[in-house]
């Protein structure tokens, strides 16, 4: 009984800190987009930015679960390094939108308050998923 609890407990702590570093993905994306993210997404529908804050979160899941398979069940390490990780992970997505932005025409951030489907969108959703990959793939 006393190895479930532990169990548990260790669960629980890593899905706060994946929670919360899905709740500091949601800020920055909230930042980099023109509008408030909860309208566009739930109120206006928008397909563009909902694709793009998806696309982070699911980034940040795929370094988060690296980082606790690569602790190798020391869970102080693991926890320190899912946290970790996960922050540098959010900081290069940022930094990645942010190059995207500058080396493409127009604002990034203003195709995704754009009602109509954007290819764009789908590109920086990429960029996402392939900058967590990448540094999942470097934690292991």
């Amino acid at each position: 009984m006393q190895t479930l609890v532990t169990d548990l407990l260790v669960t629980l702590a890593y899905g706060v800190v994946g929670v919360v570093l899905m709740a500091v993905g949601y800020v920055l994306v909230d930042v980099a987009t023109p509008g408030k993210l909860h309208e566009l997404i739930w109120t206006e529908r928008n397909r563009n930015a909902a694709l793009l804050l998806a696309s982070n979160l699911a980034g940040v899941g795929v370094i988060v679960v690296a980082a606790i398979a690569a602790s190798a069940d020391d869970f102080v390490l693991g926890l320190v390094g899912a946290a970790a990780y996960g922050l540098l992970g959010l900081v290069i997505m940022a930094g990645a939108f942010l190059l995207l932005d500058a080396a493409t025409p127009g604002r990034l951030g203003e195709l995704l308050v754009d009602p109509e489907p954007h290819p764009a969108v789908w590109v920086s959703a990429v960029v996402h998923l392939a900058t967590g990959a990448i540094i999942a793939a470097a934690i292991s």
